[in-house]
Formats: C-alpha cells, sequence, structure tokens
C-alpha cells in the first residue's frame, strides 16, 4: 500500500472516533425537559392541597423579585394587591403570586406566603420589619365538597415551603383540586379542570411560560381542533353539548354570579417595565379565548398576572413576549384539563376517553 493511503486512513479512523466521542457526550447531556412555569430562572412554584375536601392553593415565588402586571377580565373577580400592579403606582415588584381555591376566602392564603418570605427576610426592608409583594387571586370551587372548608394562611405557607424548580406538577392539585369547566348545561353536568402549565424557549434564549387554573363557566377547546377537550356533558353524562352551539341558539343564562374563574400566570426572564408587563398580561388574556368557549363572563373572574425575572439581559420585545404568553397560556389549559383527575363525583377528560 501507498503511504499516502495510510495516511489517509488513519485521518478517517480519528475523524470517525471524534465523532463517536461527541455524540457520547450530547447523548449523555441531561436534556432540558421543564416545559412549565419553573423553566424562567428565578421561579419556584408550589402546590398545597386540603385533605378535607378537594380545594388548595398554588404559590409561584420569585424571591429575588420581579417586575408584575395584572389584567382582570372576568366580571366577578376576587383578588388581593392588583391595584399595587398599576403602573403609575410606586412598588415596581413582587416577591411571590398565589392563587387560591375557596372564592374570596381564599385570599387568605397570601398571609402565610407573606409570613414565609418575612422569615426569610425576604421583602422591603424597614426597619426590623420585611414586607413582601404577595398578590393573589382566587376561584369558585365551593360547591365541591363541603364549601365550609377553604384555604386559609396555613395552606400559603405549607405551598411556599415545598415550592421548588421542579416541572410544576399539573393536574387536579393545590388552586386546580377543586376546580370545574364546563358549566353551561348547570353544573351536576360540569367536569373536572384543574392546573396547567406550558413553555417555550426561542433559540436566542428567551423564555415564555404560563401557569394556570382552569375553572371556568365555558367548554375547554384545543385551538389546534376546534375540538372540546372537557366541557358542558349532555344527559348521557358521556358526549359534549357543545356550549358553542348553545349559545347560538339562545340557551345559555350568565345569571349566577360565582362559581366560575380561570386564574393565570405568565413569567419570562426579560427584563420588563411594569407598563410591558400589564401589556403581556392582556395580550395573554387572548390563551382564554382560544382554549375556552365562552369566556369572560359576568359569572367567571378571570384574571392573569405577568411577572418577569431580567435574567436574560437585554432588549425585549413586549409585543413578541405577549404573543407567545398567548400561545403558552393556551397550551396550559387544554394541559390541566387533560391532566385533571375525577374528585367529588365530577368526571375528568380521561374518564370520557377510556
Amino acid at each position: 500500500m501507498q503511504p499516502g493511503f495510510h495516511y489517509g486512513l488513519l485521518r478517517l479512523i480519528a475523524l470517525a472516533t471524534s465523532m463517536l466521542c461527541v455524540a457520547s457526550l450530547y447523548a449523555q447531556a441531561p436534556a432540558n425537559t421543564n416545559s412549565t412555569l419553573t423553566a424562567v430562572p428565578g421561579v419556584k412554584v408550589g402546590h398545597f392541597t386540603l385533605a378535607q375536601r378537594p380545594t388548595g392553593c398554588t404559590v409561584v415565588l420569585v424571591e429575588a423579585g420581579a417586575t408584575a402586571g395584572v389584567d382582570v377580565r372576568g366580571a366577578a373577580p376576587a383578588t388581593r394587591e392588583t391595584d399595587l400592579l398599576r403602573p403609575g403606582n410606586l412598588v415596581q415588584i413582587v416577591h411571590a403570586i398565589v392563587l387560591s381555591g375557596g372564592s374570596a376566602f381564599g385570599l387568605d392564603s397570601a398571609s402565610g406566603v407573606m409570613r414565609y418570605l418575612e422569615e426569610r427576610r425576604i421583602g422591603f426592608e424597614f426597619g426590623r420589619s420585611h414586607v413582601p409583594i404577595v398578590p393573589a387571586a382566587a376561584l369558585f370551587d365551593l360547591s365541591v365538597g363541603d364549601g365550609t372548608i377553604r384555604p386559609a394562611a396555613d395552606c400559603g405557607y405549607q405551598a411556599a415551603r415545598g415550592a421548588s424548580t421542579s416541572p410544576v406538577r399539573e393536574g387536579s392539585i393545590g388552586a386546580g383540586a377543586g376546580a370545574t369547566v364546563g358549566k353551561a348545561a348547570g353544573g351536576a353536568r360540569a367536569m373536572k379542570g384543574g392546573i396547567g402549565s406550558a413553555a417555550i424557549t426561542l433559540p436566542n434564549g428567551l423564555t415564555v411560560a404560563a401557569l394556570v387554573a382552569t375553572n371556568g363557566f365555558g367548554d375547554v377547546v384545543d385551538p389546534a381542533t376546534g375540538a372540546i377537550v372537557a366541557g358542558a356533558r349532555a344527559t348521557d353524562g358521556k358526549t359534549f353539548v357543545d356550549a358553542r352551539k348553545l349559545l347560538r341558539k339562545g340557551e345559555i343564562r350568565f345569571a349566577t354570579p360565582g362559581q366560575n374563574t380561570t386564574l393565570g400566570i405568565v413569567a419570562t426572564n426579560a427584563v420588563l417595565s411594569k407598563t410591558d408587563a400589564t401589556r403581556i398580561a392582556e395580550m395573554a388574556h387572548d390563551g382564554f379565548a382560544r382554549a375556552i368557549a365562552p369566556v369572560h363572563t359576568p359569572v367567571d373572574g378571570d384574571t392573569i398576572f405577568a411577572v418577569a425575572t431580567g435574567s436574560r439581559p437585554g432588549p425585549a420585545d413586549a409585543g413578541q413576549i405577549g404573543a407567545l404568553a398567548a400561545d403558552v397560556m393556551a397550551e396550559a389549559i387544554v394541559r390541566a384539563a387533560r391532566q385533571a383527575t375525577s374528585v367529588a363525583g365530577v368526571p375528568a377528560a380521561r374518564d370520557l376517553t377510556k
């Protein structure tokens, strides 16, 4: 054989060995499988579910502080500290956001989160005190089980204590434990809602994520297909009546206040102002409209918070982030319905597909 042949062969072997080594390194590298709200650095999520009945709270911690905004679209909200998030008001950051069951009673969960943060000296310092900023919103689930059992301050404290950066647990848990959807044909024919979460990271490192407690009056609809995932059931209990069709027949009435409300949080690692965060919360409601029909009704208290941790420096496009927020919010709503499990005699989507 010619010397050149040997040299070429050796180079081919070396190249093949190098490629195998690189492939091995990639195979061993852990994949980022977190496609939930905690994909945003600096965000922790914790749930606490009451054992006495299906209800609870969900806490989102941003202990280093995050710029925040809010947009309330439903006509029957139960909220705390939302006025503080208006762009013209003094405080610029929050340290946690609480979503809770239990209607207005559940807002007390935020007190427990404040205590948890104060013990760790997190919040605005005033003398010997630290004042954490903890906005909250609650949904109505008192008709599921014993409505005299509601989340209180200890629920928030325990949820905060258990918060982590692990992928968010979804389904009938925390604020979504007693959540229901599809009440256009009456509560007896409703289905189970719950907690859902979704996230997207662009090639440039921008991450936008959503978490939602789905408890709407309307049906949950998959935007990709238009098919109902969970909603008002027919008298056979197994098929859907389709609230969109009932509405066009004039057979839906929005007379009973409360009993509903979908609550959401969107988060990003971008640097945003309070005005930008508020705009993103507004745009994220498009995700509600894509995946819940009807939505933002007089008997819902639909509310979305937006938080920006600022861990990704540089200019941010609020329009782009808001559009992505709507996408991941719609995905999170569908996930909430699909991950839910039946409780207190209320069936879940997975029960109808067996």
